[in-house]
C-alpha cells in the first residue's frame, strides 16, 4: 500500500544511510535481522514506515539518523486504517500451557518449510483466543508484522480466497496496482512475500482446506497459525492443536478472573458447580462469570440455581451479543439434511457415549450412511470421538441437541424414536446376556441383529461398552410400562452379573426388574427377582443388613407361593448377607436348611452352590478341618451329577478357594499353593476379579511362606492391584500386609 511522499522521505533516507555504511540490502538484512524484501520495500516506497522493533533493529546498525524521519512519517499517517490487526487480547486468559507450549516449539523448530499449525475444536473452545495469545507472546519474533484475516468460516458465505488474498497483501503494504488479478497469482505474490519477510498469520475461524491453503506460506521464517471448528486433514505437514475443556480447576480460575463473587473462598463449592454447569467450556464460562460481574447483588449460588435448570441452560449462558446456543447454531447451519436429523436423535441417547450402529437405529439409515453423518458432525466440532468407534456430546452442545429435536419433531415422532431405540438396546442386551445363561449359552441361530454377538467375548464388550445406555433403556421400559420386558432383561443378565460382581449398577438392574415383576401376574416371577435384589443388595451394593431383609422378605412369599426353589434361594441370599454382615454363627444354620430345600427339589445347581457357601461359613467359624471336608464334598457333587457350566465354575472356584484358605489358617502351606494354583484358570474364566485377587493372594502368601520370597512377588502385586476397589475388606488387609512383608 503507497502512502505518498514521506514513505519515499523514508526509503530514501534508509537507503542513504545503508549506502553510507557500505552495507547492501542483504548485509543489513543479515545485521539487523530485518528481512532483505522488508529492506527493499521500504527503500522503494512500498510500504509505511516500519513498526518500533523494526525501527530500533535499523538504527542499531545504521544509527538515529533514521528516527526523526519515521516519526514525521507517522504524525502525517495518524489515523490511516492499518489491515489484519490483532484483535483486542484478554487479560484473564487461563490455562492453555501445554498447547501454548506445543506452538511456541513448532514455531521455533526451524526446520523445512514455514511452520503452519492448526488449533481445531469445537464451538466456544477459546480457539481465537489462544492464537491471539501465542502471537502477542511470539510479536519481537517476528519483526515484520503480526497479522491477523478473520476467515468467516462459519458464515452462510465465508470469505472468497480472493479477496483474503487481497487484504494480506495490502496489510503486507503490497500497493493495490501491483497485486495480481488472478487468485492462483495472488497466492504465489503471497508466498513470495512471505518468503523473504518474518510475520506471523493469525488465519482464524478458516471454513475449509481450500480457502485456506493458498493464504499459507511455503518458506522462510513467517509462521501460520490457523483456527477452525473443522480439523482440516485435507493439510499436509501442519501441526494439529485438538483443544478440549478447560480442566476443573482452570475453570474455576477462569470465573474467579471474571467475578468479584466467585473469588470468594467460601463460594469455592458454587464456584465448581458452576463450571460443571458450563462443561468447563471457556465461552460459558466467560458468559456466566460476565453475568455474575454485572449483576453485583448475584451470588454465586444464585447463579447455581438458574443454571442447574437444564432446560433453560442454553438461555441462561447468553449476555448481549455472545451466547452459547448462537455459537452452535453457526456449525449446526452447515450440516447437511440428514446429518441434522442424526445429531438431534442423537439427543434420545441415553448413555453417555454410543457407537454408529446406534444412530442407525435411531434414524433407520444404512450404517456407511450415519458413518458419514458421524463424521461430519465431529469435523464441525459438535460431536467428540471417545474411542475409535465411539462418540459423544459435550454436556451443552448435548442441550443443544435436545433442543433442536424438540423443534423440529412432533411429539410423536420423538416418543416412537426413543422406543424404537429402547426396545432395540434391551432386545440385544437379552441376547448378549444369555451367553451367560446355564439355560441358553450361545447365539440363537434365529438372530439377525446387526451387532456381531457370536461369542461370549462379543457379549461382554457389547454388554460392557453400552452399559448407561442399555440401563437407560431398562428405565426407560419401566416409566413406560414395559414391566415384562424389563423382568426378562434383568433375568438374561442373571448369571453375566456375577462376573462383575462390584458394580452397583446390579442393585439399580433389580430394584427395578423387582418392582416390575410385582406389577405382574406371575408371583413366582415376583420371588425370583425379589431373591435377585436380595443378592445385589448385599453383594454390589455392600448394605448386607438390607439384604437379609430383602430376603427374608422373599422366602416369606415363595413360602405363600409354595415354592421350594425360591425358599432354599432366599435362605441362601440370607445366610449370604448375614456371613457378609460378620456373623457367620447366623449364617450357618440357615445354609444347612437351604441346602435341604435345594436337595429336595432336586435343584443339584443351587444344592452344590450352597455346599460351598457352608464351608465359607465353617471357615469363618473357624471350623477349618469341617470347612475342607465340606469342600471337598462339594466338589465330589459337582463330578457326580451334571451342573450347568456357569454354577458349576462358580461352585468349583468357591470350593478350592474355601479349602485353599482353610488350608493356610492351619499352616499347610504346599497344599494350599497347590489348591490356589489349581484353581486360578478357572479364576480366569469366570471373569471375577474378586476370586482371581484370592487366588493369587494365597499363591503368593503360601509361597512367602514357604520361603520364595521371588516367587511370591508378583501373586502379591497382582492381588493387591485387584484389590484397589475392595475397600476395608479382610483379603485387602492381608494383601497389604504381604506387601509391606515384601518391600
Amino acid at each position: 500500500m503507497c502512502l505518498g511522499v514521506p514513505v519515499s522521505e523514508f526509503g530514501s533516507r534508509l537507503r542513504d544511510l545503508r549506502r553510507a555504511a557500505g552495507l547492501t540490502m542483504e548485509q543489513l538484512a543479515e545485521a539487523s535481522g530485518v528481512s532483505a524484501r522488508a529492506i527493499s520495500d521500504m527503500e522503494r516506497g512500498h510500504s509505511r514506515a516500519p513498526q518500533a522493533r523494526t525501527l530500533v533493529a535499523l538504527t542499531d546498525v545504521l544509527g538515529p539518523g533514521l528516527e526523526d524521519t519515521a516519526r514525521q512519517q507517522r504524525g502525517q499517517s495518524a489515523g490511516r486504517p492499518r489491515l489484519c490487526e490483532l484483535p483486542r487480547a484478554i487479560n484473564d486468559f487461563v490455562g492453555r500451557a501445554d498447547e501454548l507450549d506445543r506452538l511456541r516449539r513448532h514455531a521455533l523448530a526451524g526446520l523445512g518449510p514455514a511452520p503452519v499449525a492448526v488449533v481445531h475444536g469445537q464451538p466456544g473452545l477459546g480457539k481465537t483466543a489462544l492464537a491471539v495469545r501465542l502471537a502477542d507472546q511470539l510479536r519481537d519474533r517476528y519483526t515484520d508484522g503480526v497479522l491477523y484475516l478473520d476467515l468467516r468460516g462459519t458464515d452462510a458465505e465465508p470469505m472468497a480466497v480472493g479477496d483474503a488474498l487481497v487484504r494480506l497483501l495490502r496489510a503486507l503494504e503490497v500497493s493495490s496496482r501491483r497485486i495480481s488479478e488472478t487468485d492462483d497469482e495472488r497466492s504465489s505474490q503471497l508466498r513470495a512475500v512471505l518468503g523473504e519477510r518474518r510475520c506471523l498469520l493469525v488465519l482464524d475461524n478458516a471454513g475449509s482446506e481450500a480457502q485456506v491453503r493458498p493464504l499459507l506460506p511455503a518458506e522462510g521464517g513467517s509462521l501460520a497459525v490457523v483456527t477452525s471448528r473443522r480439523v482440516l486433514s485435507g493439510l499436509d505437514g501442519v501441526e494439529r492443536i485438538a483443544l478440549a475443556p478447560l480442566a476443573p480447576h482452570e475453570s474455576a480460575a477462569f470465573l474467579r478472573a471474571i467475578a468479584v463473587q466467585a473469588a470468594d473462598p467460601r463460594a469455592a463449592a458454587e464456584v465448581e458447580a458452576v463450571a460443571r454447569f458450563c462443561g468447563h467450556l471457556p465461552l460459558a464460562l466467560r458468559i456466566a462469570g460476565t453475568r455474575l460481574a454485572t449483576r453485583p447483588a448475584w451470588t454465586v449460588e444464585h447463579l447455581v440455581t438458574r443454571l442447574a435448570d437444564a432446560d433453560r441452560r442454553l438461555a441462561n449462558l447468553t449476555t448481549g451479543d455472545l451466547g452459547v446456543a448462537t455459537a452452535f447454531a453457526l456449525s449446526h447451519a452447515q450440516l447437511t439434511k440428514p446429518a441434522r436429523e442424526l445429531f438431534r436423535r442423537l439427543a434420545h441417547v441415553p448413555g453417555v457415549d454410543f457407537a454408529a450402529t446406534l444412530g442407525a437405529v435411531l434414524t433407520g439409515a444404512h450404517p456407511d450412511d450415519v458413518a458419514d453423518g458421524l463424521d461430519e458432525l465431529v469435523d464441525l466440532g459438535l460431536l467428540q470421538q471417545s474411542g475409535p468407534d465411539r462418540y459423544r456430546f459435550h454436556d451443552l452442545i448435548r442441550l443443544f441437541a435436545e433442543e433442536r429435536l424438540r423443534i423440529e419433531e412432533p411429539a410423536g415422532t420423538r416418543a416412537a424414536t426413543a422406543k424404537k431405540m429402547s426396545d432395540w438396546l434391551l432386545e440385544t442386551a437379552v441376547v448378549a446376556g444369555r451367553w451367560f445363561e446355564p439355560g441358553y449359552g450361545c447365539l440363537p441361530e434365529t438372530w439377525a441383529g446387526s451387532i456381531p454377538l457370536a461369542t461370549a467375548e462379543e457379549a461382554d464388550a457389547w454388554l460392557q461398552a453400552e452399559r448407561r445406555n442399555w440401563l437407560g433403556a431398562l428405565n426407560a421400559a419401566f416409566r413406560g410400562g414395559q414391566y415384562q420386558l424389563v423382568v426378562d432383561v434383568a433375568e438374561a443378565m442373571h448369571w453375566y452379573s456375577d462376573k462383575y460382581v462390584r458394580a452397583g449398577y446390579w442393585y439399580d438392574v433389580y430394584a427395578l426388574s423387582a418392582a416390575a415383576a410385582a406389577k405382574l401376574p406371575d408371583r413366582r416371577q415376583e420371588v425370583t427377582h425379589i431373591n435377585y435384589f436380595s443378592w445385589a443388595a448385599t453383594q454390589c451394593a455392600r448394605r448386607p443388613d438390607e439384604g437379609a431383609r430383602i430376603a427374608m422378605d422373599a422366602h416369606r412369599v415363595a413360602v405363600e407361593l409354595g415354592d421350594v426353589k425360591e425358599q432354599a434361594w432366599a435362605l441362601r441370599y440370607a445366610g449370604d448377607a448375614w456371613r457378609h454382615a460378620g456373623v457367620p454363627d447366623k449364617a450357618y444354620p440357615v445354609y444347612l436348611r437351604a441346602a435341604d430345600l435345594a436337595d429336595s427339589v432336586d435343584d443339584h445347581d443351587g444344592y452344590v452352590m450352597l455346599r460351598s457357601g457352608i464351608g465359607r461359613a465353617l471357615n469363618e467359624l473357624g471350623r477349618t478341618e469341617e470347612a475342607i471336608a465340606e469342600c471337598t464334598e462339594a466338589l465330589r457333587e459337582i463330578e457326580a451329577r451334571p451342573v450347568a457350566h456357569r454354577p458349576e465354575l462358580g461352585a468349583r472356584i468357591n470350593a478350592r478357594l474355601t479349602r485353599a484358605e482353610a488350608l493356610t489358617m492351619l499352616g499347610r502351606w504346599t497344599e494350599a499353593l497347590r489348591e490356589a494354583e489349581r484353581v486360578l484358570p478357572d479364576t480366569d474364566e469366570f471373569g471375577y476379579p474378586g476370586y482371581r485377587a484370592e487366588a493369587h493372594l494365597i499363591i503368593g502368601r503360601a509361597r512367602l511362606a514357604l520361603g520364595s520370597r521371588e516367587a511370591a512377588r508378583p501373586s502379591v502385586r497382582i492381588a493387591n492391584e485387584l484389590l484397589e476397589d475392595f475397600q476395608h475388606s479382610r483379603l485387602q488387609e492381608l494383601a497389604r500386609a504381604a506387601l509391606e512383608v515384601l518391600a
